[in-house]
């Protein structure tokens, strides 16, 4: 049961600007085979960026699969060749505006293992200092910031809806320490 299956074929069947799919053919220790349709995702940073004043930032954004705009936490692509940390400060700088003195990394999770290799770096991001955003062409984002409570209601509204979010929101009532690293690089 724990034997890690062997790929037998693999080929990518499609190249997107976001990620790409591959088709795997895996061969189990039972001799059995089964075809997995993998999605590759470079990785993402999430932080989790609080005010002097201990409210959370968030951004408001259309999220076209759902066809709704949604309040989340300061999100992004990992750079190739970036640190994770410099990502986490540029995704929270071009997003939000905010420069944070005071960044810590808090783990790592698996997005949706069942298809997709994308991990995702939590940040808690501190000691913020305003400034102007720096939006890529396709970005509209709103910021504000709220207290807890008031977030944890636009859960209950449906107004946030992401695992990240809710992740961060749940990290703000908890004990604000690490993060489980569910991920062995």
């Amino acid at each position: 049961m724990d034997e890690i299956p062997q790929v037998t074929t693999s080929a990518t069947v499609f190249e997107g600007r976001v990620f790409r799919v591959r088709v795997d053919e895996v061969r189990y220790a039972d001799a059995r085979s089964q075809r997995i349709d993998v999605v590759e995702h470079r990785g993402s940073l999430a932080i989790i960026a609080t005010t002097q004043d201990d409210r959370i930032v968030l951004v408001r954004q259309y999220r076209h699969p759902l066809r709704r705009m949604f309040w989340e936490i300061p999100a992004g692509m990992s750079e190739e060749r970036e640190a994770a940390v410099d990502g986490a400060l540029r995704e929270l700088r071009e997003e939000t505006g905010y420069r944070a003195q005071s960044i810590r990394a808090l783990g790592s999770i698996a997005v949706s293992p069942g298809f997709c290799n994308e991990t995702m770096d939590f940040f808690h991001a501190s000691s913020l200092i305003a400034g102007p955003q720096n939006l890529d062409d396709d970005e509209r984002i709103a910021v504000a910031s709220f207290e807890l409570e008031k977030a944890q209601s636009l859960v209950r509204d449906g107004q946030i809806a992401d695992a990240k979010t809710i992740i961060a929101l749940l990290w703000m009532q908890g004990s604000r320490g690490e993060l489980v690293n569910a991920i062995d690089r």
